[in-house]
């Protein structure tokens, strides 16, 4: 388990984020309407997300997904099979618009090394990442691979953007 920080204003727009921020500032109010149209943005975002991590093909055992708009953050939950299924479906979450913190409340089924995280940058490329955390940018496709199928091409990074670079 643990708490993750994103660039909330990077990343996959899956829900209008800006319209579920507006209910949780109007629910903030004691306004009984506001409350459920602030219930209700937090559930389209949660299923949104959760479709997200279901599309990309992930084997995740009994997966939830809750967001929380006043906290910008998502909730995640279920056994994935691997330590890297478990990542790319955090890395989902957490690389979408509005969001700014993942909390994992999963486990995995099979205990592997944990992957080193970076934030790119502007001017970042896989091979300078590969360069930095591996000390040789010709390994830049490890972390390609790592990142599939949320990465479509090696040059299609973006800053604000988190990718895994697993252990070699």
């Amino acid at each position: 388990m643990g708490f993750f920080s994103f660039i909330k204003d990077a990343g996959e727009k899956l829900f209008g984020h800006k319209e579920a921020e507006q209910a949780a500032t109007d629910a903030a109010a004691d306004d009984a309407a506001a409350k459920e149209r602030l219930d209700a943005a937090n559930r389209q975002a949660g299923d949104a997300i959760q479709s997200y991590i279901e599309a990309q093909g992930l084997s995740i055992t009994g997966l939830t997904v809750t967001f929380d708009a006043a906290a910008s953050t998502v909730n995640i939950f279920g056994v994935a099979a691997d330590q890297a299924t478990k990542e790319k479906a955090l890395l989902c979450c957490g690389n979408v618009a509005g969001v700014s913190n993942v909390n994992d409340n999963m486990s995995v089924d099979q205990s592997e090394p944990e992957a080193v995280y970076h934030d790119v940058v502007k001017g970042d490329t896989l091979w300078a990442i590969a360069k930095k955390v591996y000390g040789d940018g010709n390994k830049y496709p490890a972390i390609f691979e790592a990142n599939k199928p949320m990465l479509s091409h090696p040059d299609k990074i973006y800053p604000g953007q988190k990718l895994r670079c697993p252990p070699l």
